[in-house]
């Protein structure tokens, strides 16, 4: 009886020892990949006239773009804006330079995106302007302003009775004469001010439930001139 005692015992200690899962430490969690930090813009500077280049031919230049590396980027986004006709041109590049192909005598903005294999997230650099030079111009034209306030799209609360406009105006000449301002609900704003030496209009009387179009023309001592992008807001019911 013993026997068949000690078997019964050793089995159930076999089964309950079969039937035990194995105990394994949990995986260590993965650090996720930095961030890539944002560029500086380093060439064209800000607000130049660039004369530098390569010619391609009457109306074209070649330009190489330059920046900082960006710590943790493998890779960057070029955006070129056409400030005349507004067509954005997107290109990449795995260095921190690039040559681009641009018109003469026509201003451009670009910024650069920091990116990486590693991390979904991206970072921007600021947006600089610059114009290329053209043969036999001596006075370009200002730079298109950049709108500042109220923000594309921006929606205020009930009970709005003013807004503030402002806008930063720039010039490779730096011979900025005046701003006239175009505000109004349609599309393409009438005239609201001209002749303005700063770069803000305030107190200006809006009403409720209304979206409202802005947009600046700036004039040189020359006679040039540029017209920034429309933006609208809405003012609330």
């Amino acid at each position: 009886m013993k026997v068949k005692k000690y078997i019964f015992l050793l089995s159930v200690l076999l089964l309950t020892a079969c039937g035990k899962k194995s105990s394994s430490p949990d995986p260590k969690p993965v650090p996720e990949a930095p961030v890539p930090a944002a560029a500086t813009l380093t060439f064209p500077a800000q607000n130049s006239l660039c004369n530098a280049g390569d010619v391609v031919s009457d109306t074209q230049t070649n330009i190489i773009l330059t920046w900082s590396a960006a710590a943790n980027a493998d890779s960057y986004e070029i955006d070129i804006k056409d400030l005349l006709t507004g067509t954005v041109s997107k290109q990449s590049s795995t260095t921190n330079q690039f040559k681009a192909t641009l018109l003469k005598n026509t201003p451009y903005a670009w910024s650069i995106v920091s990116k990486s294999e590693k991390n979904v997230q991206t970072a921007s650099s600021d947006t600089w302007k610059f114009y290329v030079a053209g043969p036999g111009i001596t006075s370009y034209s200002p730079f298109p302003a950049t709108l500042l306030t109220p923000s594309f799209a921006q929606t205020f609360a009930t009970g709005t009775e003013t807004v503030d406009l402002s806008w930063t105006g720039s010039d490779a000449d730096n011979d900025i004469a005046s701003y006239n301002v175009y505000l109004g609900t349609a599309a393409d704003p009438p005239l609201l001010k001209s002749g303005l030496s700063d770069q803000f209009l305030n107190n200006i009387t809006v009403s409720p439930g209304n979206t409202y179009y802005w947009k600046i023309i700036t004039t040189d001592s020359k006679g040039n001139t540029s017209t920034s992008d429309i933006y609208k807001f809405t003012i609330n019911q």
